[in-house]
């Protein structure tokens, strides 16, 4: 018997929401720092903003202890550092930013978001949110007009924990009565999602939306469009 043939069936698939399902607006772009910054007396290049991030991204990879907004607050001030910012407002600035980014408004959902969704609720699979976030989870549904899709969902404000830590995959799978090898995990991010759910047992695939830095973990399906995932379930 092959291994795809012995595999669970799939009973719940669980997604991360930023950069997966949704993706921030301008606020949360260079021209978007800038006018943050300049709020607080803080001039920054906003042409530096990719290379920025970039320089930044250290300090989430190893993340996955108890969930602390200061982890954010300080990613975002490297971020304006690297900018060319300076001075004491940056860490007020870069808590002004971390506070503003639970603002749903200031995203946008995939435009292949919704139709997914919608189809795999209506094979019956239990679908959840299992985020990185202080951004409360059923205010994210009715803003994007998605409520009655989500039967589970775990922030990691909430629970306390940051993925990858094994706690917040068990939570959501308690939660959706599902086992390891029944559930899927949705992710961005390679070391929080992929490698957070994998450990446990759960299957995983990769979103790497943009094709230019796609890194795909052996093994793991990786996918540039929601809409190649329903197959793969």
């Amino acid at each position: 018997m092959s291994t795809a043939a012995a595999r669970p069936a799939t009973r719940a698939v669980f997604f991360d929401v930023d950069f997966t399902l949704i993706h921030p607006g301008p606020a949360f772009q260079g021209a978007g720092y800038r006018d943050f910054c300049a709020r607080h007396g803080i001039v920054v290049q906003p042409e530096r903003f990719a290379e920025a991030v970039n320089a930044a991204a250290v300090l989430l990879d190893h993340s996955g202890g108890l969930y602390d907004p200061q982890i954010f607050i300080d990613y975002t001030r490297r971020i304006i550092e690297s900018m060319g910012g300076s001075g004491d407002r940056v860490e007020h600035a870069a808590r002004e930013i971390y506070e503003e980014w639970s603002a749903c408004h200031h995203f946008s959902l995939y435009d292949d978001v919704p139709e997914v969704l919608r189809e795999l609720h209506s094979r019956g699979l239990t679908i959840g949110l299992i985020s990185n976030t202080q951004r409360c989870l059923s205010s994210f549904q009715s803003h994007f007009a998605l409520d009655g899709l989500f039967t589970v969902t775990v922030s990691s404000a909430a629970h306390g924990h940051m993925k990858p830590h094994p706690s917040i995959f068990q939570a959501a799978l308690g939660q959706a009565g599902a086992s390891p090898d029944e559930a899927v995990m949705v992710g961005d991010s390679p070391a929080h999602d992929i490698a957070g759910a994998r450990a446990l047992g759960m299957r995983a695939v990769l979103v790497a939306r943009d094709e230019a830095r796609r890194v795909c973990p052996a093994g793991v399906p990786c996918i540039t469009t929601l809409r190649d995932l329903p197959p793969l379930l």
